[in-house]
């Protein structure tokens, strides 16, 4: 049965028109897809006392120069989240975290517009460093 924080995060990502492409009640997670936002398999897993977002982004290059310099500058200037490694330091993410508790849609919102944000305005330069 999931819990009453999954089904008001399910809630609050229906009506915020998020195509949910598949959710698992046991994990408490959520999958979802937005193409026009550029958002493509954004994992929402509630793990209370958290809201964990991430989506991955790209796979880092063998070749990374300044790209680790570079994701730390950007996520000065991310509203919320931030770029950031996997464990084994082979792929960046985005990852937000929020307070599950007293969570809001206008906090959820926010944070998946940040993402889509953050794509929109630094994607061409992270797609370069994966040319070199």
């Amino acid at each position: 049965m999931p819990s009453a924080h999954f089904d008001k995060v399910k809630t609050f990502l229906l009506d915020m028109g998020h195509a949910i492409a598949q959710e698992d009640e046991d994990q408490e997670l959520f999958i979802v897809n937005d193409e026009e936002s550029g958002i493509n398999n954004l994992i929402i897993d509630c793990e209370h006392p958290l809201l964990i977002l991430e989506q991955v982004i790209m796979p880092v290059p063998d070749d990374p120069g300044d790209l680790f310099r570079r994701l730390l500058q950007m996520n000065r200037l991310l509203v919320h989240g931030a770029f950031v490694l996997n464990d084994d330091a082979q792929t960046i993410l985005f990852r937000d975290t929020l307070r599950i508790e007293n969570l809001d849609s206008n906090e959820l919102e926010g944070s998946i517009e940040a993402l889509s944000l953050a794509l929109a305005e630094n994607a061409e330069e992270l797609l370069s460093f994966n040319k070199h």
